[in-house]
């Protein structure tokens, strides 16, 4: 259900200039070949629930990989170094809207392979904590067919296109 206000906040935030993003995010996948996604929703619009890669926007003069790894260690626990992430695997510009604003977003994907990893989201911010309800380990036949939604949205295709890429660790 939508509330009034959401309604007139999307209304105002589509009217209103993109705010320009830089961020990165990872493709985690295990041995099972299951990736990591996050599930939260945005708190302009409580109802719009979505599951997505773990990462984040990028801090003035940081580096895609390293904002990566830091946004990786945040939201999972797990430490890895930029150059353990290597090269971006994939690169996209999109629009969305969030909290009441919109955002027009330059993002870059790593993709690293781990045996098996234990989610820690001790080091959650604020925003985090407040939107940020689950994470799961999907299967590329689990999110192919699956009617929740999920970002990005070609994700399966993603997928298969860069699996193989890289080694666990």
């Amino acid at each position: 259900m939508t509330h009034p206000q959401e309604t007139v906040d999307l209304a105002e935030s589509a009217n209103r200039p993109a705010r320009a993003r830089r961020a990165a995010r990872v493709l985690l996948i295990d041995s099972a070949d299951r990736v990591l996604l996050l599930h939260g929703h945005d708190p302009g619009r409580p109802d719009h629930r979505y599951w997505f890669t773990p990462g984040g926007g990028l801090r003035p003069g940081e580096e895609f990989a390293a904002g990566a790894a830091r946004e990786l260690a945040e939201e999972t626990g797990l430490r890895v170094s930029a150059a353990e992430l290597g090269q971006s695997v994939w690169q996209e510009i999109v629009e969305f809207p969030f909290a009441g604003h919109r955002y027009r977003q330059e993002q870059q994907f790593f993709l690293l392979r781990v045996v098996d990893w234990q989610v820690d989201t001790s080091g959650f911010d604020e925003i985090e904590r407040r939107t940020i309800d689950a994470h799961r380990w999907w299967t590329r036949g689990e999110l192919a067919v699956t009617p929740q939604r999920i970002y990005p949205p070609d994700l399966p295709v993603l997928l298969r296109r860069v699996s193989g890429r890289a080694e666990p660790c």
